[in-house]
């Protein structure tokens, strides 16, 4: 229970930082930071749809057809996995990596990640 607070704080955290970059029009900030908020926040349906949903509004900013498409297949799938367990670890959700895609951990967000419990 205890890892779980962990990372949800975490999450939470860089769900803000992504907030405050986005809404000072630094979007690969913001972008970044909601790369390493959905890697925390995948077993969540909630946070996990949340941070789809911003990475879609950056691709929209951006005018990046790829990435909205993308997001918005994302947003139709991503709570329903969240839902039913099924995380690919270290994914950070972008259009650019396929959905189904485990990745390597930052290094600093593998002690949140070690098991995907949520």
């Amino acid at each position: 229970m205890l890892k779980s607070k962990e990372r949800w704080l975490a999450y939470v955290q860089e769900a803000d930082l992504a907030k405050a970059a986005f809404a000072a029009g630094r979007l690969a900030e913001a972008f970044g930071r909601l790369e390493r908020a959905h890697i925390l926040g995948q077993p969540w349906a909630g946070a996990h749809t949340w941070t789809h949903w911003m990475m879609l509004r950056i691709g929209w900013k951006r005018r990046d057809g790829r990435e909205v498409r993308g997001q918005i297949l994302r947003l139709a799938a991503g709570g329903l996995l969240s839902l039913f367990g099924w995380l690919p670890v270290g994914n950070t959700g972008a259009a650019e990596v396929a959905p189904k895609k485990p990745m390597a951990l930052p290094s600093d967000l593998a002690r949140f990640c070690d098991d995907q419990t949520g």
